[in-house]
């Protein structure tokens, strides 16, 4: 009965809400902003970039040392390489059920036929990185300087070299032992500066909004509505039935796994950038219960593998452009969609983090398939509402990122389901602090 009752959550003042209360608040006031002041919801915009400059400031110390402890620490390098190989299996079954959704909807709803593809806008912003090929994508991944990838963000990079350097800590034993030790400090630290900056969140997804809102106004609500209704209508069964199906199978404690995610989710939907949610999903991935190891190779390499609301919409809107451009190259047979899927599926690989990625891809395959130019017209045509799309397939790649650590975890027999049992609890912090995990202890009592 005492411990039933230790386990209760215990209840917050109305006047001190959690955090995402807060970030939701922060929506709604910030979408109204926007609405009522189109110049403040502009003005405010710099206040999003602070926010997402401190959280790109974190990502690379914090995967450098959660990888290092997680794979030195562990001590079996045998278990790195299956998991890796488990965690690119389940990416690619993912992705592929997203594709052929994806597929699906556009052709049941049709949202392209009618529209005209004419006078087409700049789109030259866009075309700033040309997608890889598999070969360049290989050559990529190896980098000449690791600093170089720190400073640019690029997570494909800072996880190759970092899965590496803690092969040799692991390798050197106890002569490595103060770099190990040095690393466990430093991934402590990070989510303790992770708490601080969340703190900002709020403030930082409100300006997003009443940007959005104040560029476009509520009338980007109606244009292009039945491809964006079709986009999250999809983005919805992927959620449901594919994610529902697979935490079933693994046997995801639903409710708590749900709560974990809630934050990070809510982050990327208002900030469309994944970046500005991978710190805090690393982190409550790991309270709820996923090794450390596991959380610090899958998440980041899903940033780059696992896009699964990404390459739904890929699917969705190349096919769009297609239905458009109809009148001109007739009917794009169902083959053809696949090879073009397959193209944008490979060309995809290794580009996250690059701003407006999705359409650079799209650009790019787009003029492969269409003649003419129908391509960068068709293209210019979405980018007017791309930002409302972005927040539902962003949203989503952060959740599926989740959701495979924890299948992975699940996979390897190691996920530890009596911290789930206890997440967002008074017991989880009672347990942090008696462990001396004093960030997890703070983010326990914040979140909840």
């Amino acid at each position: 009965m005492a411990e039933a009752s230790q386990t209760k959550v215990e209840r917050r003042p109305w006047y001190r809400p959690s955090l995402t209360t807060q970030i939701l608040i922060g929506l709604v006031l910030g979408g109204l902003l926007g609405y009522l002041s189109p110049k403040w919801g502009n003005n405010v915009y710099f206040l999003r970039d602070i926010f997402l400059n401190l959280i790109k400031s974190i990502i690379a110390p914090l995967i450098f040392s959660t990888l290092v402890v997680g794979i030195a620490g562990g001590g079996d390098l045998k278990q790195v390489g299956r998991m890796g190989a488990k965690a690119l299996l389940y990416f690619e079954v993912i992705t592929t059920a997203a594709l052929f959704i994806g597929l699906a909807i556009v052709n049941l709803t049709r949202p392209g036929a009618g529209v005209l593809l004419t006078g087409g806008g700049d789109i030259s912003q866009l075309v700033k990185t040309q997608p890889q090929g598999f070969r360049d994508l290989l050559v990529h991944i190896f980098p000449s300087s690791v600093i170089d990838s720190m400073v640019r963000g690029d997570v494909l990079q800072i996880v190759a070299f970092t899965v590496l350097f803690a092969m040799a800590v692991s390798a050197m034993g106890q002569r490595a032992a103060p770099i190990l030790r040095g690393c466990e400090a430093l991934s402590q630290v990070m989510f303790k500066f992770t708490n601080y900056v969340m703190m900002f969140a709020p403030i930082g997804v409100g300006a997003a909004m009443a940007h959005t809102i104040a560029t476009n106004g509520l009338t980007v609500l109606k244009n292009l509505g039945l491809l964006i209704g079709s986009l999250y209508l999809a983005l919805v069964i992927l959620a449901v039935f594919v994610f529902g199906t697979v935490m079933i199978i693994a046997r995801v404690p639903i409710r708590q796994f749900l709560k974990a995610v809630r934050e990070p989710f809510t982050i990327a939907f208002a900030t469309t950038s994944s970046e500005s949610a991978l710190p805090k999903a690393m982190e409550n991935m790991e309270r709820l219960g996923v090794p450390q190891r596991i959380v610090g190779f899958v998440m980041p390499t899903g940033y780059s593998f696992n896009l699964d609301g990404t390459t739904l919409y890929l699917a969705m809107a190349s096919v769009f452009v297609a239905q458009a451009a109809e009148p001109v190259i007739g009917h794009m047979s169902f083959g053809r969609q696949i090879v073009m899927m397959l193209t944008l599926m490979i060309t995809s690989k290794g580009v996250a983090g690059v701003p407006r990625a999705a359409l650079v891809i799209l650009l790019a395959t787009l003029n492969s398939f269409m003649p003419g130019g129908l391509g960068p017209i068709g293209v210019a045509v979405i980018f007017g509402v791309d930002e409302l799309m972005d927040m539902g397939r962003t949203s989503v790649n952060v959740l599926g990122n989740c959701l495979a650590t924890v299948v992975v975890a699940r996979w390897e027999g190691e996920f530890d389901d009596d911290k789930a049992r206890v997440f967002g609890t008074s017991e989880e912090v009672r347990r942090d602090l008696a462990a001396g995990d004093l960030a997890f202890a703070d983010a326990a009592a914040e979140g909840d």
